[in-house]
């Protein structure tokens, strides 16, 4: 299980790190832009999880696997992408000398001033958003923040993976093989 558990979690944070740097490549450079497109990659990649689940199902436990069980794995596998996911983000937040809070915040505010918001709440939004990047500058935020980007989409497929792959019929060894 624990061989399943790390090589189906590195397969999905593999494909969620290549998907993320892609779309920062293919963006210029900009790692804050479409957040639906991330959350997607993110989903595609959490479908190692289901993946994960259906092997340990069906080649370490004959087929049959409850709900709570089923559950565990994938949440192994989802808690394994999530870290390796964070790990990287860190990566490139060191290798970019930490400038994505300030590049967020210029782009917001960019979008902001185009739609042409009021003076008043513009320099409230810049101040909240002033306020948000010296948090983000705090490992102890940061971190648990990055975590929480990505462990719901996890949470969600392994609650579906398990509803969907939990077989608790008993088949007798003749009849499995």
């Amino acid at each position: 299980m624990a061989r399943i558990i790390l090589v189906y979690g590195l397969v999905s944070g593999l494909i969620i790190i290549a998907g993320i740097i892609g779309t920062i490549a293919v963006s210029g450079g900009e790692p804050h832009g479409n957040v639906w497109l991330g959350y997607l990659i993110m989903l595609l990649g959490m479908s190692a999880v289901f993946m994960g689940v259906k092997q340990h199902r069906d080649q370490n436990r004959g087929g049959v696997i409850k709900f709570l069980p089923a559950l565990g794995v994938g949440l192994a596998i989802a808690l394994f992408a999530s870290l390796a996911y964070v790990l990287v983000w860190e990566g490139y937040l060191a290798a970019t000398d930490y400038a994505f809070m300030d590049q967020y915040i210029a782009a917001t505010l960019e979008a902001r001033r185009a739609e042409g918001m009021a003076p008043a709440a513009y320099a409230q939004l810049e101040a909240q958003m002033r306020d948000m990047a010296e948090m983000y500058d705090q490992p102890l935020f940061r971190l648990p923040m990055t975590f929480a980007e990505i462990f719901p989409v996890g949470l969600l497929v392994s609650i579906v993976s398990a509803i969907l792959l939990r077989n608790s019929r008993f088949l007798p060894a003749r009849a499995r093989a």
